[in-house]
């Protein structure tokens, strides 16, 4: 078996132990027994152990809420609502709460911060060029920073709704999705006037050397100098 074969084997063998687990140690021996899996291929495929079982399992998500955006017809919708549908898509895409809260308290902790970060920066990226962006310039940076924001509060909502449906957490998604739309609203606005708009100008200027990333690349962009 390959080493990504090996570790979608472990995260399916993982999933039942993570709501009493959490996304530990434990869950990654239970895990390894439960597939058969010998401890040192299991180590060879995921070095950091459940740690990148959650990220496999995050990741896993991402690709389904791609397929479901690629076979839903979308055409009619204005484009907040087809950043509203992705974000929905990627929140139903969780098959167990418990999965996604156990996630969450993994990468609440310091030392794992910045891959939860990364993960959450991912997810709005995969969106976005699943959208069909094509910005290359400072525009890139900030439109998957505010969708960061979005899709992570979101989530945080969704973990503790209860409402039937999960009303509430779509609710809360247009509301999320209303602001963003009202402050572009109000940057338009600053364009009419003469002073901000010259303010805004030479603040692209100041920017215009950031790039969005090429393929392949692991940073998250470079200088155009």
């Amino acid at each position: 078996m390959t080493d990504e074969t090996v570790k979608m084997t472990l995260l399916e063998a993982a999933k039942p132990h993570v709501p009493f687990d959490g996304w530990s140690d434990a869950t990654f021996r239970a895990a390894q027994v439960d597939a058969g899996i010998s401890a040192g291929l299991a180590r060879a495929a995921c070095p950091r152990g459940a740690v990148d079982l959650a990220i496999a399992y995050h990741e896993a998500g991402d690709s389904a809420m791609e397929q479901r955006l690629a076979s839903e017809d979308l055409s009619t919708l204005r484009y907040s609502e087809k950043v509203a549908a992705a974000i929905r898509f990627r929140i139903e895409a969780i098959e167990d709460r418990e999965l996604a809260r156990r996630g969450a308290t993994l990468f609440a902790l310091p030392y794992l911060a910045a891959d939860g970060a990364r993960l959450i920066w991912g997810t709005a990226d995969r969106i976005w060029t699943a959208l069909g962006d094509t910005s290359e310039d400072a525009n890139w940076y900030s439109k998957r920073a505010i969708l960061s924001t979005v899709y992570g509060s979101t989530v945080l909502y969704w973990l503790g709704d209860d409402s039937p449906g999960c009303q509430a957490t779509w609710d809360f998604l247009d509301r999320r999705i209303d602001g963003v739309m009202s402050f572009e609203k109000f940057k338009a606005r600053m364009r009419e006037n003469p002073v901000m708009s010259r303010v805004m100008d030479r603040t692209s200027d100041t920017l215009s050397w950031l790039r969005a990333p090429k393929p392949g690349q692991d940073l998250p962009g470079r200088w155009s100098r």
